[in-house]
């Protein structure tokens, strides 16, 4: 198991006040009824697009890459609708980390159940791939209603006291909450017997990665979803999360398991699994979270992709 968050008393400085303000916001969002949350969250991200010159420039950048088929038009719409997205997001966070059992129940459906069935069945640990589509969290959320001894690998928050809430939020509704710098404990847990749901689609650099296409980008990929497979024997189940037009609440579909995975070519490994995430990207392009920087990583010689 990991550390036990720090104790939200030590947050009571005036430099947190600004944070404390904003999660006690979120807290009372979570009570909303949901068409308003999500009207909230649609108005937050079109403010996060006025104000966040940065972050627009990256979306339209990783946009323009991915999507050159399509006019300027197109793209700069596509840009506002994940703005929008990501505004969501924010919402859909404090209702996965304060909303009721019940009302999540009533927000979602799930397919391919009966492969996460079937895999546990092999009475070895699963390896859930997923990626970081907007509804990432709440996702998570939904994830745990349907299966015992799930635990998530994260990254850390750069703010301290957002950390020590999220890790607090996220354990007490998961089995566990797993640091992605600690793959002795991943490779443990998952030994054990555990659901471990891994999103690995993000630049970490050139260390365990290679530069694999991603809608035709060399990419740099981590290898770790092979090694971990390598390691441990799990089955790699993909998973695709996407929230439903029209206040229909959430879809959440497990694939069956990668066959022949891993192989033995590291750069074949991620191609395949960079392939399956473009193909889930492409039916929702708006859900992705196309505001962090995915090619800021380049082959040796090749330009920096966000140069100004």
């Amino acid at each position: 198991m990991n550390d036990s968050p720090p104790p939200l008393y030590r947050f009571l400085a005036p430099r947190h006040w600004p944070m404390w303000t904003g999660l006690a916001f979120l807290r009372l969002c979570a009570l909303l009824p949901y068409p308003l949350l999500l009207l909230l969250g649609n108005s937050l991200g079109l403010l996060m697009y006025a104000l966040v010159p940065s972050r627009r420039r990256i979306a339209a950048t990783n946009l323009r890459l991915c999507f050159p088929e399509q006019d300027d038009a197109a793209r700069a719409a596509l840009v506002r609708a994940t703005f929008r997205s990501a505004g969501m997001a924010v919402m859909e966070n404090a209702l996965s980390w304060w909303g009721s059992e019940r009302r999540l129940r009533r927000l979602h459906r799930i397919e391919g159940l009966e492969y996460l069935q079937a895999a546990r069945a092999q009475g070895r640990g699963v390896i859930l791939l997923g990626s970081h589509y907007t509804t990432l969290e709440i996702s998570g959320r939904f994830l745990a209603l349907h299966t015992d001894g799930l635990q998530p690998i994260y990254k850390r928050a750069h703010n301290p006291l957002y950390e020590a809430m999220m890790v607090r939020m996220r354990k007490r509704l998961f089995d566990d909450l797993l640091q992605s710098t600690d793959m002795r404990t991943i490779v443990r847990n998952v030994k054990a017997g555990k659901t471990v749901w891994y999103a690995p689609d993000q630049d970490f650099g050139r260390e365990r990665s290679v530069f694999a296409p991603f809608f035709g980008v060399p990419t740099a990929t981590l290898t770790t979803t092979a090694r971990l497979a390598r390691l441990t024997g799990a089955p790699v189940l993909p998973f695709v999360s996407q929230r439903l037009p029209g206040l229909q609440g959430y879809r959440i579909a497990l694939l069956p398991a990668l066959e022949d995975f891993p192989s033995c070519d590291d750069l074949r490994d991620a191609t395949r699994t960079n392939a399956l995430l473009e193909q889930q990207v492409r039916t929702m392009p708006e859900q992705y979270l196309w505001i962090h920087r995915r090619f800021k990583t380049r082959p040796e010689g090749a330009p920096d992709l966000y140069r100004r």
